[in-house]
């Protein structure tokens, strides 16, 4: 229940523009995805998932690898700066890694 609450704590205070889109972050027990979403025209610019990648290691190697190949999209996508959104989880570990990496090819937020 609380997961619910901080979910949509995070998501009344974060919107996503074309100048700066958001950065969408989801981590399950098994795979990480991650999405850069325009939400005032509701697209999706840049998207990276471990379903059905070729990725190893382990999970916080996994996020630090999503977070760098969706920092590559959005270069490509020549978009530099974007909100982050964690969703329901809390800025530590394998959500940390993500971000840290995004922000090491030179994402900014």
């Amino acid at each position: 229940m609380n997961n619910l609450f901080r979910a949509k704590r995070t998501r009344a205070k974060i919107h996503g523009t074309a100048e700066r889109p958001r950065l969408s972050a989801h981590i399950s027990n098994k795979h990480i995805t991650a999405q850069i979403i325009d939400d005032d025209n509701g697209v999706t610019l840049a998207y990276v998932t471990t379903v059905g990648s070729k990725m190893k290691g382990n999970k916080t190697e996994l996020a630090a690898q999503i977070g760098q190949e969706i920092a590559k999209k959005a270069q490509k996508a020549n978009i530099k700066s974007v909100v982050f959104d964690r969703g329901a989880k809390l800025y530590a570990g394998r959500m940390a890694a993500l971000a840290d990496a995004a922000r090491k090819e030179g994402l900014e937020f």
